[in-house]
């Protein structure tokens, strides 16, 4: 099957896509873009979320052939060419970032809450962030870059 899509505001064609691909294995494999990560391949990690037509998805649950026609875009297409996205800065600056496996899901979350609540609270954070599981930082971090990151966008 050959799969027609958008990704990252580039149009992208891959031939012979298997109907059982995931998406995350397209982007990964086929497309070339490895910042999504393949934790769990069950949707229960969060490390793979990329946004499909606006909304957050876990890439490993979406068959590529889904995204025919669609709109994707990864934690690679957060940055605006080599300028860092307010959430990107702040996770680097804050230590949010440790192993590196969960960063580009919680990326991607961070970075949807605040375009829909731009200066959300700790519960609402939290709520956002918890289908990513992260097992270096205890989350702490974490909060703190969220924080900074809608600080930094609300100034803006």
């Amino acid at each position: 099957m050959r799969l027609t899509f958008t990704v990252n505001d580039r149009d992208e064609t891959v031939d012979d896509v298997w109907e059982g691909e995931s998406l995350l294995y397209v982007l990964r494999e086929r497309v070339g873009l490895p910042g999504s990560k393949n934790a769990c391949e069950q949707g229960e990690c969060g490390s793979c979320t990329v946004y499909l037509d606006g909304l957050p998805v876990c890439s490993c649950l979406v068959a590529a052939g889904q995204a025919e026609g669609r709109r994707v875009r990864t934690v690679e297409g957060l940055a605006d060419g080599d300028r860092l996205d307010p959430v990107q800065e702040a996770f680097a600056e804050c230590g949010a970032v440790q192993c590196g496996f969960c960063t580009p899901g919680l990326l991607v979350q961070a970075h949807d809450l605040i375009d829909r609540v731009p200066r959300p609270s700790d519960a609402e954070i939290r709520e956002a962030l918890a289908g990513n599981l992260c097992r270096c930082t205890g989350y702490e971090k974490i909060l703190d870059a969220v924080r900074l990151a809608a600080a930094r966008k609300a100034a803006r």
